[in-house]
C-alpha cells in the first residue's frame, strides 16, 4: 500500500515549503533533502520508514521524481540558451563533461562502492539530487548507494549559498560575472536562486539561464548511461547469466524523451504564464516529495563508518567545478 508514504511525502513538502517561507533563504527542495534525513535518524521513524511508510516512499523518490523531471523541462526555452552566445555555451557544456569526467574518475579512484561514482558525478555537474535522482532510477541503484550521493550535494550545494557570496567581491567579480559563476558552478536550481539573489535581479536572471543550459545536459547524460546499462543487461541475458538480465530496458527511459519534448514546447509553443506557473508549482512540489523520499534513505551513522572517501570526492568535486565556473567567466 502505497498511500500513506506518499501522503507523509506530500506533507514533508509542506513542511519544506513553510520552512522556505520562513527563511527565504533556504531552498524549498534543500529543506525537503535535509528533513528526510533528519527524520531517517530519528529511532521512533526508523520501522514506519523501513515498513509501512517504504512502498509509497519509493512512489516518491522514483515515479514522482521521473514526472518532476519532465515537468522541469518546461523551465528550458532553447531560445533562451541561445541567447547567453556560443562562447558561453560551450563553456557551460564543457563544464558539465569535465566535472562529471573528473568526478567520475575520483570516485573510482577512491574505490567508492556500486554506482556511487556515477551518481555523485551527475549531482554535481548537472542539477543535484534531482539528477541523482534520475539516474538512480536508470541504472537500478539501491537505496543505501543513492543515499550518499544526496547528502553530499546536498551539503556541498548549501555550502556554496555562504561561501561564493563571500568570494564575490574578492574577486573582482561584477554583478553578472557573479550571477554566471553561480549558475555555471552550483548544484541545483533553488540553490542557485539562493546564491545570486543576494547580487540582485540581473544576476540572478543570468545564473537561472546559465544554469538550465546545464540542466538541459540531463537529458543526454541519462541517455547514454541507460544505452550503457541496456547493453550490459543484455549482455547478461545473452550469457543466461540471470533471469533478471533477460528483461529489456527501453534504450531511452520514457522520462527522458518526455523532458526533451517538454523543452520543445516551452521552445516552440506559446504558453500562457498561468500555464508555467501551475506547471512549476506541480513540478517542485513533486521534486520536493522525491527528495524527501531519497532523503530519508540517508542513515549519517553508515556515512559516518563508511562515508570519509565519499565526502573527500565530493569536496573534490564541488572545488573543481567551482574553478571550473570562475575560470569560463574570465573566458566569456
Amino acid at each position: 500500500m502505497w498511500l500513506p508514504g506518499v501522503l507523509v511525502a506530500g506533507a514533508a513538502a509542506l513542511v519544506a515549503w513553510g520552512i522556505q517561507a520562513l527563511v527565504p533563504a533556504i531552498p524549498l527542495l534543500t529543506a525537503a533533502v535535509v528533513l528526510g534525513i533528519i527524520v531517517a535518524q530519528l529511532p521512533a521513524a526508523r520501522r514506519p520508514l523501513t515498513g509501512v511508510l517504504a512502498p509509497g516512499l519509493s512512489v516518491a523518490s522514483k515515479r514522482f521524481m521521473r514526472i518532476g523531471v519532465v515537468l522541469l523541462g518546461l523551465k528550458l526555452s532553447l531560445i533562451d540558451i541561445a541567447g547567453l552566445g556560443w562562447v558561453t555555451i560551450a563553456t557551460t557544456v564543457a563544464i558539465v563533461a569535465i566535472t562529471f569526467a573528473g568526478t567520475y574518475a575520483l570516485g573510482r579512484w577512491f574505490a567508492l562502492p556500486g554506482h556511487q561514482p556515477l551518481l555523485i558525478a551527475t549531482g554535481f555537474s548537472i542539477c543535484g539530487a534531482s539528477a541523482i535522482g534520475a539516474m538512480s532510477g536508470v541504472v537500478k541503484a539501491k537505496d543505501e548507494e543513492t543515499a550518499t550521493p544526496v547528502a553530499l550535494v546536498t551539503l556541498c550545494g548549501t555550502l556554496a549559498i555562504g561561501v561564493l557570496p563571500a568570494l564575490w567581491h574578492p574577486l573582482g567579480l561584477d554583478t553578472l560575472q557573479f550571477g554566471h559563476w553561480v549558475g555555471a558552478g552550483v548544484h541545483d536550481v533553488g540553490q542557485v536562486v539562493a546564491t545570486a539573489q543576494i547580487a540582485g535581479s540581473a544576476a540572478l536572471a543570468v545564473a537561472i539561464v546559465v544554469k538550465l543550459t546545464r540542466v538541459l545536459m540531463l537529458a543526454p547524460v541519462v541517455a547514454i548511461a541507460s544505452v550503457v546499462e541496456h547493453r550490459r543487461t543484455l549482455a547478461v541475458s545473452l550469457t543466461g547469466a540471470t533471469d533478471a538480465g533477460r528483461k529489456r530496458l527501453p534504450i531511452v527511459p520514457l522520462f527522458v524523451a518526455g523532458f526533451i519534448v517538454a523543452v520543445l514546447v516551452r521552445t516552440l509553443v506559446p504558453l500562457s504564464e498561468p500555464v508555467l506557473q501551475a506547471a512549476d508549482v506541480v513540478q517542485t512540489a513533486l521534486l520536493a516529495m522525491a527528495l524527501f523520499g531519497l532523503g530519508s534513505a540517508v542513515r549519517l551513522a553508515t556515512l559516518v563508518r563508511t562515508g570519509w572517501r565519499a565526502l573527500v570526492v565530493g569536496l573534490l568535486s564541488w572545488a573543481l567545478i567551482a574553478m571550473l565556473a570562475l575560470g569560463a567567466v574570465q573566458l566569456s
